[in-house]
């Protein structure tokens, strides 16, 4: 294993196929390595072949990338479900392979020669009909693989790839006899958390100056347990109104409003917010995170140096929010909070013990800030882009 790039020569008409998606987990570090590639190689060729999910258009349609929705649906416990799932993948490898095999002779310079392509898979379930699509058309295969247990679809897929880009050291083993294909190169991130600015998320949210910031996120959803927690305890943080306010992404203006009502007493200063699109301002402004524990998540808490008090989403048979929370444990940049969809009292409760000794300790959040800086890796997407440009043909 090696977190070290590789050098090769790169054509500039490579076509590069990111393969995957279905929710903003498995999309955003494929854009974001995307978007680095396409400020580095203009001329390159990106196209992704997505889920049909709502969210995967939403999330592309804006960037300006090609992408091509496949048909198609998770497996399920349902055998006749997954029948139908069957017959959507096969349609969907046929169209892919139809479609890469199209855009490939486009894009050659030479029309009695193909240009060098390569497949990235990005995880999610329709990734497997891209990738074997890519497999059959001859081109190297890799995998970007962000959190510590790999999911259903890369489990598959990992016998097929050249190399499995990853976050952390401690994936390698969850791939086996493959393990030995893991480069660790940490999680893509948008190119603003090299460089954020705190001043931008204090200036355009008309925050208070000089008042610490604890911002409150259920990620890009939001999250009904988080934000019931942190009204629980918002009169349990009054005594703090005078150096503390908070900033609270609810996930949506349905929440916003529900949010508004309870939260209209409070003594201590709470901006609601649906949604906000540059995170990398807003965490560096943050003098402390409460949010879940997704593999994105953890890698910008860590990208902005921000202490983190993580509350890993507690519906995961694999539990692989809490270990991607464990790493930022280990480094000393965050505590975990179990998340009890079913006893609230007691998710606000620990929230809250969680919360006061960080309020308080104004030494205790800087060192783990330096932990979570420490810990960053915030090259991953030029570390994937140099060895990408390795492997393709």
């Amino acid at each position: 294993m090696t977190d070290q790039p590789t050098t090769g020569p790169y054509k500039p008409d490579t076509c590069y196929f990111f393969a995957g998606g279905g929710t903003g987990g498995h999309i955003y570090p494929g854009l974001a390595l995307a978007q680095y590639l396409r400020r580095q190689y203009p001329a390159a060729k990106i196209v992704f072949f997505c889920s049909n999910r709502p969210i995967d258009a939403q999330i592309l349609a804006p960037t300006g990338f090609t992408y091509i929705p496949l048909p198609g649906q998770g497996l399920s416990r349902n055998p006749l479900t997954n029948l139908a799932a069957a017959a959507d993948l096969l349609k969907a490898y046929d169209f892919a392979r139809k479609q890469m095999h199209t855009i490939i002779r486009a894009h050659s310079p030479n029309p009695n020669s193909k240009c060098p392509a390569i497949c990235l898979g990005i995880g999610g379930f329709a990734s497997a009909p891209a990738v074997f699509a890519a497999g059959r058309l001859g081109l190297p295969i890799a995998m970007l693989n962000v959190d510590i247990v790999p999911g259903k679809a890369n489990s598959l897929l990992a016998p097929f790839v050249k190399t499995i880009f990853t976050q952390f050291y401690e994936t390698a083993p969850h791939f086996g006899r493959h393990a030995h294909k893991n480069r660790v190169s940490g999680c893509p991130l948008r190119d603003s958390f090299r460089h954020p600015d705190p001043h931008k998320a204090v200036r355009e949210l008309k925050l208070h100056p000089t008042r610490k910031i604890l911002l409150i996120t259920g990620a890009s959803s939001g999250s009904r347990t988080i934000n019931d927690a942190a009204l629980t305890i918002l009169p349990r943080l009054e005594p703090f109104a005078e150096t503390w306010q908070i900033v609270h992404l609810t996930g949506s203006a349905a929440n916003t409003r529900t949010l508004e009502t309870r939260a209209a007493d409070t003594k201590i200063a709470v901006h609601l917010l649906d949604y906000y699109d540059d995170m990398a301002s807003l965490l560096s402004a943050a003098d402390l995170v409460v949010g879940r524990a997704g593999a994105v998540s953890v890698a910008e808490y860590a990208a902005a140096a921000v202490p983190a008090v993580c509350l890993p989403y507690p519906w995961h048979k694999d539990r692989h929010q809490y270990l991607n929370a464990e790493t930022l444990v280990r480094a000393g940049a965050a505590v975990i909070v179990d998340d009890h969809p079913n006893d609230p009292q007691t998710t606000a409760d620990n929230l809250f013990s969680a919360l006061e000794p960080l309020i308080t300790d104004d030494q205790k959040r800087t060192r783990m800030a330096q932990a979570a800086k420490a810990a960053a890796k915030t090259n991953a997407a030029e570390l994937i882009a140099q060895n990408l440009a390795q492997l393709a043909r």
